[in-house]
């Protein structure tokens, strides 16, 4: 445990919330907690976008006391991408629940196991 666990701390933290999002997404049949998963590895992504933009003694990229030097200012397209994947994200998110909230009022359930029987059940043969 030195001193570059320190500085990649918050890649680590990235990769331990993609890793909680993904198994929460792979190991329950419940959609309400499959949605979270997805949420959860999409904050991931956001944290290690924006921990890769960020650099260290560097300014946002606005120019301020007539400084044009490009090395003075962070990199604006990390910021850009985060801010696009958090409206996608919501979006996604909105559309995933109005889909659940149908499925629950058709199924009566969120376990995806017992949808499948009931959407089988349902079939003509």
């Amino acid at each position: 445990m030195g001193p570059n666990l320190w500085a990649n701390v918050d890649e680590i933290a990235a990769v331990i919330l993609f890793g909680v999002g993904f198994t929460t997404l792979l190991l329950h049949k419940n959609m309400i907690k499959k949605i979270i998963g997805l949420n959860i590895m999409d904050t991931a992504v956001y944290l290690f976008l924006a921990a890769m933009g960020y650099v260290d003694g560097r300014d946002a990229p606005i120019v301020t006391n007539g400084i044009l030097d490009a090395e003075a200012y962070i990199n604006p397209i990390p910021s850009g991408l985060v801010l696009t994947g958090i409206v996608v994200s919501v979006s996604v998110t909105a559309l995933m629940l109005s889909l659940t909230i149908r499925l629950y009022r058709k199924y009566h359930s969120l376990d995806l196991d017992e949808i499948l029987i009931r959407m089988q059940q349902e079939e003509p043969r």
